[in-house]
């Protein structure tokens, strides 16, 4: 059973103090949770549309490596893209919002030309150009989808957070807060109101008793 509030002024203070602190957490989590929701779902487009881009751009790399198969071999297009592949570094930033860390990937690929890039111009055509092309660019969307859903399932759980945070306050804290707060005034209204009927019987008592000293005065 819980410990029942002490009934005193000070106490009231210390439960008005709490409620309006608790009130005011309650509003701060309110708007970082709401511009949490609203982060997300601008990264939610953003997501929406690379996935797309991304779609148009496998179906075009599938397409120019079909074309690419027709003018070459399969273990010529394994020993061309083997020695046609590149050092790629990735860099990753954090960006903070509302607490929440959002990666944020920058991707440097080796630039090559010839004749370094690998493989002979006379041993290969445009197809596989093209194809090395739009596969490279597969490769830069696939990377900016996966920083988006990164950050979308880091917003999620921390909105989920928030979400019970404010609920935690708004449903239980401050109502029980508030419940403590009518008891020990409720309390302090009726130690009030025995006082004063009290002094009233002790007003009535020495008024009778100087009444009757009076009389006895007089007698």
């Amino acid at each position: 059973m819980a410990d029942q509030p002490n009934p005193t002024r000070m106490e009231l203070l210390k439960l008005k103090d709490r409620i309006a602190l608790a009130r005011k957490g309650h509003k701060l989590l309110k708007q970082k949770r709401d511009a949490l929701i609203l982060e997300f779902f601008k990264i939610l487009k953003k997501s929406k549309d690379i996935r797309s881009e991304l779609n148009a751009k496998m179906k075009g790399a599938y397409a120019s490596l079909a074309v690419a198969k027709a003018y070459h071999s399969s273990f010529e297009l394994e020993a061309l893209s083997l020695a046609s592949a590149r050092n790629m570094d990735v860099d990753v930033q954090v960006k903070n919002v509302m607490g929440v860390k959002i990666p944020n990937l920058t991707v440097s690929m080796e630039k090559r030309e010839y004749p370094n890039k690998g493989y002979s111009i006379s041993g290969t055509t445009a197809m596989l150009e093209a194809t090395i092309e739009e596969y490279e660019g597969v490769l830069d969307m696939a990377l900016s989808l996966a920083e988006s859903e990164i950050a979308m399932k880091r917003l999620i759980t921390e909105i989920e957070k928030t979400k019970r945070r404010v609920n935690s306050l708004e449903f239980i804290m401050i109502p029980r807060l508030q419940d403590e707060m009518k008891v020990i005034a409720f309390k302090l209204d009726e130690l009030e109101r025995d006082s004063f009927v009290s002094l009233k019987v002790i007003k009535r008592k020495l008024e009778k008793d100087k009444a009757e000293k009076a009389k006895g005065a007089e007698a």
